[in-house]
């Protein structure tokens, strides 16, 4: 089940990159290497929550982060 959620991701993936490439102007390398880098960011990381959906989010870190911060301040 989990490896037809990740064809599913592929899947996705690769029609949003055959949608948006070709718009993209030959002279927009920078654009180009960024829509790349953010689309194989966005594939990995939905197939790490895939396998390890209890994996923490973004707001677990900032509570690890200023937890200790927050108990000084309350001080």
């Amino acid at each position: 089940m989990k490896w037809g959620l990740v064809i599913a991701s592929l899947i996705i993936a690769m029609s949003m990159f055959l949608y948006q490439w070709p718009k993209l102007k030959k002279q927009q390398k920078k654009e180009k290497a960024a829509f790349l880098s953010l689309t194989f960011l966005g594939l990995f990381l939905s197939v790490l929550l895939i396998f390890f959906p209890e994996m923490p989010g973004p707001t677990q870190m900032i509570d690890w982060i200023y937890k200790p911060l927050g108990r000084l301040i309350e001080k």
